[in-house]
């Protein structure tokens, strides 16, 4: 067992005091209304756009097989901690929204996917959720705890006070234990540990005026479905996990982007349907709204930022940000960051966090320029996709969480006319994103060029489209579930770690 297990759970047990959560509302809420007043008075504008990217990855070892990553790891490669011990996660320096800042962008996710796996004693994989055991099997991985004075302590998540707390706090709420139902796997698990399973790429947009964020926010949650159906990449979990299953119904009824249901679930439990904490968020009326609904959400794992250095915006902020970091909505905002056409850090931007990490650096890449291009296009050109209602957009962005290619989209183009035809969608969404692209000064030659891995999709489909064909290939040809799902898991691997793009995988 962990050997600071006893002082994980002491430090869960003091943030979960009712003393240390009522003190911590306070808190909240007093930063809440330094917000509103900063958002009032101008203070989160910036000269520019601003970008940045999260990308979450996973260790395996020669032979494909789950791996912790040493905490020395971290010392050695610009990578940080997540919450899975076989996890990492890599970030880029902020830079404004141009063409040097884009290409500075493309530079460093690069430069530190390259650097990490030259430390890393196993295999980077950049992927959305894996499917190859470790050595001791997923159950025994994912169930691993020791109980300490009524505190839980699970053995593969990164040794951290805050993730203890999160943990027991999920578990409280959920009566002691996280159900899972999903297609082929229907159980309970003792810690959001579980969640580790997942991985996504989070692209970033600082936009200029604060006040006018609500327009970019609302634009990306009608983008999220049409945009998940080109990235979705995990249909599979762990195959050791399934136990009597048809293989040929498990492949036909899966979900294309599990990810969201696993995320979900694991969190979200207890919660009334499409009232937890994980979930699509609704349209915005102003800043200050989103603001409020920070302070108003369910406080989780809260902590005292207590002898802090103010060095910059967010300083100013610690409670208030530490419950926006556990606001895990699909699309959020973030108040305050680095430095970058502002003012100390005082800014307001868009964190977009519903698509799968993808196979290939060029294919992150592309995501994020996609995504950036996109949300700035939508609100210069006055597009009229805001029109599309709310409850359309999410059952757009759900449907194509289960049925990837395959889900029903919807869209309204440029011209105003309500579609869901993925050639007119895509048509229309492309061109909007290429206009935001040309607004911040990229070359159309560099254009067509970065989003190259995405936009071919169309013609390809998504890599959970790849994986599962392969999977159901070798079922045909005569390979049990576990050989299948190995095989398509190891060739995945093998093409990504060579950077080929995967829309020439297929």
């Amino acid at each position: 067992m962990t050997p600071d297990a006893a002082g994980l759970a002491d430090a869960a047990r003091e943030s979960l005091t009712d003393e240390t959560r009522e003190e911590f509302d306070r808190r909240v809420a007093r930063q809440g209304e330094r917000l509103r007043a900063d958002v009032r008075e101008g203070r989160l504008d910036a000269a520019d756009y601003a970008v940045g990217i999260e990308l979450e990855a996973y260790a395996v070892d020669d032979e494909g097989r789950l791996l912790r990553v040493p905490d020395d790891l971290f010392e050695r490669a610009p990578c940080a901690k997540e919450l899975g011990r076989h996890n990492v996660e890599l970030n880029t320096d902020p830079t404004t929204m141009d063409a040097e800042g884009l290409s500075d962008q493309a530079r460093q996710v690069a430069e530190r996917v390259a650097a990490t796996r030259a430390a890393l004693d196993g295999c980077l994989v950049l992927d959305a959720m894996w499917t190859v055991p470790p050595a001791g099997g997923s159950e025994a991985y994912l169930t691993a705890t020791e109980e300490r004075d009524g505190m839980v302590v699970a053995e593969e998540m990164r040794p951290s006070g805050r993730y203890c707390a999160l943990d027991n706090d999920v578990l409280a709420r959920a009566g002691g234990a996280i159900s899972l139902d999903l297609p082929g796997l229907d159980t309970t698990v003792p810690s959001v540990l579980v969640e580790s399973l997942t991985t996504s790429v989070q692209p970033h947009l600082q936009v200029p005026e604060a006040t006018a964020f609500p327009r970019y926010f609302d634009a990306a949650l009608r983008t999220t479905g049409p945009l998940l159906a080109l990235t979705s990449n995990s249909p599979l979990l762990p195959v050791d996990l399934y136990d009597d299953v048809d293989p040929e119904r498990l492949v036909d009824e899966t979900h294309h982007e599990l990810r969201i249901a696993v995320f979900e679930q694991s969190i979200n439990a207890g919660a009334p349907t499409g009232e937890g904490n994980v979930r699509l968020p609704r349209d915005l009326d102003s800043t200050a709204e989103a603001v409020d609904r920070i302070v108003d959400d369910d406080t989780y794992a809260p902590a005292l930022v207590e002898d802090r250095t103010v060095e910059r915006y967010a300083d100013e902020i610690p409670e208030f940000d530490r419950k926006r970091g556990v606001y895990w909505r699909w699309v959020r905002p973030v108040f305050g960051g680095r430095e970058v056409a502002n003012d100390g850090g005082a800014s307001v931007r868009v964190e977009y966090r519903p698509l799968p990490t993808q196979p290939t650096v060029a294919g992150n890449v592309a995501v994020q320029l996609l995504v950036v291009g996109l949300l700035r296009g939508l609100v210069e050109t006055a597009h009229p996709l805001l029109d599309l209602p709310w409850p359309a957009a999410r059952d757009c962005f759900y449907d194509v969480a289960e049925r990837g290619p395959d889900a029903a989209l919807a869209w309204v183009t440029a011209a105003g006319e309500r579609t869901g035809d993925p050639d007119r969608v895509y048509d229309d969404l492309f061109a909007t994103a290429r206009a935001g692209l040309r607004a911040a000064g990229v070359d159309d030659t560099t254009i067509d060029e970065r989003l190259r891995p995405v936009e071919r999709r169309r013609e390809t489909g998504p890599p959970s489209a790849w994986k599962l064909d392969r999977v159901r290939a070798a079922l045909a040809d005569g390979a049990d579930l576990r050989a299948a799902v190995q095989a398509a898991q190891r060739a995945y691997v093998e093409r990504a770690a060579t950077g080929t793009p995967f829309v020439d995988w297929a």
